[in-house]
């Protein structure tokens, strides 16, 4: 209350100029006048630091300064379609860009070669040669010998006519062929033809070379699997649920046979890269774990559809593994070497997506307006814009800058 007596009787005191002169000073001391951050009440005319928090004290500002060339209407505008703001602006620059699409992927089986060794008659396993899955297996290799009372009837057929009527040529080659036809080797028709008697048990030969991956369905009287019988044992060498002493039946898969030497690469595509992705163009495929084995190859085929697990479609590279030996499962990185595109481009940054639709913070006077645009496929940070924009019209750069809220946002078409 003192202060405030002092000073108003100074005024008094003061002639016109002196007043004058000690507004400007007062002014003056205002425009020097520094303040803590955090705890405004602190005031002070010099720098130095806050009592409260040891923060450095600031330059208070004094007077606010008057903001040209916004009007009230602008500032009365819905905030839900219209921002006030002076932000940078780009327009539309058509250029010719090549392009490359990255994507990831896996190495996995070529599903062409996958072959299945099936049981062409029932009957009991007498002795089994393959012990575990993804055991490797050759071509021509003994898998399995099968006891089957129908090869031992067809063997008998065939010695009873070898003995009573071998001169029925039509008989004996027929009942030859039945005997190839259920899966008898040649060479083992020919030794019961020579010792007169039957064999009891059969051999079964895979046609295929690759690993051992699995059984088919088993009948009944199969064990249970044993990931489930022996908890915490390896998947990979863990025995086959098919045990010598049990029974196939006819036309039973008794194993698939994975051929890792012809393989593919499984590549993900994102659905703004759909468009830029065809079949047929060059790819360099690089294996993370080891990127010396990279290897080029061209997009063979293109999956037609969304996979439900995956927002992207999946595209597959057929390649040789039989150098490489790129690992089954192998994470990989590709480069898709794609045509170059002339096109209206903006920064990726000045296009916001809301979803279904993507909008630009576009010029009007006095601010922005929130538009709807059309794009195409985004290459590095350029994304191509196909409707909804003029060559004369400049949007935000950034439209980052001028989101408050995506659900607030009232689009204009």
């Amino acid at each position: 209350m003192k202060k405030l007596i002092l000073f108003t009787f100074l005024l008094l005191t003061l002639s016109a100029c002196e007043k004058i002169k000690f507004w400007e000073d007062t002014q003056a001391d205002a425009l020097h006048t520094y303040t803590c951050p955090m705890h405004p009440e602190i005031i002070s005319d010099k720098p130095g630091k806050c009592p409260k928090c040891g923060m450095d004290l600031v330059l208070k500002d004094a007077l606010a300064q008057k903001e040209e060339g916004i009007k009230l209407d602008d500032l009365l505008q819905p905030t839900n379609n219209f921002v006030v703001s002076q932000l940078p602006v780009v327009r539309l620059k058509k250029e010719n860009i090549p392009t490359t699409v990255d994507a990831l992927g896996i190495v996995d089986y070529d599903t062409r070669q996958i072959g299945t060794i099936s049981s062409r008659v029932s009957g009991r396993i007498e002795k089994l040669y393959v012990r575990y899955k993804y055991q490797k297996v050759s071509k021509g290799q003994r898998i399995l010998d099968i006891y089957s009372p129908e090869l031992l009837t067809a063997q008998q057929n065939h010695l009873f006519i070898l003995k009573n009527d071998r001169s029925n040529v039509m008989l004996l080659i027929a009942s030859r062929q039945k005997l190839l036809l259920l899966g008898m080797p040649a060479s083992q028709i020919q030794s019961i033809s020579r010792k007169g008697r039957p064999d009891l048990s059969v051999p079964v030969f895979s046609n295929y070379s690759g690993y051992i991956q699995g059984a088919g369905n088993m009948a009944a009287s199969a064990s249970p699997s044993p990931e489930s019988a022996m908890p915490g044992g390896s998947a990979v060498t863990a025995e086959l649920p098919l045990k010598e002493g049990m029974y196939l039946e006819k036309g039973q898969n008794i194993f698939t046979v994975y051929n890792p030497n012809k393989s593919w690469a499984v590549l993900n595509i994102f659905a703004e890269d759909i468009a830029l992705v065809s079949k047929g163009q060059s790819v360099a495929v690089i294996p993370q774990s080891d990127p010396s084995r990279r290897f080029n190859g061209t997009i063979d085929f293109i999956e037609p559809f969304f996979r439900p697990d995956s927002k992207t479609v999946t595209a597959r590279v057929y390649f040789d593994n039989s150098i490489g030996k790129i690992p089954i499962g192998s994470q990989v990185r590709a480069e898709i070497s794609s045509h170059s595109k002339v096109a209206d481009w903006l920064p990726k940054t000045a296009v916001v997506s809301l979803g279904m639709d993507k909008i630009v913070f576009k010029k009007v006077a006095g601010g922005f307006i929130a538009h709807k645009v059309g794009i195409g496929p985004i290459i590095k940070d350029k994304i191509e814009i196909v409707s909804g924009l003029e060559p004369e019209d400049e949007v935000a750069e950034n439209a980052q800058y001028l989101m408050d809220s995506e659900s607030l946002i009232k689009v204009n078409k």
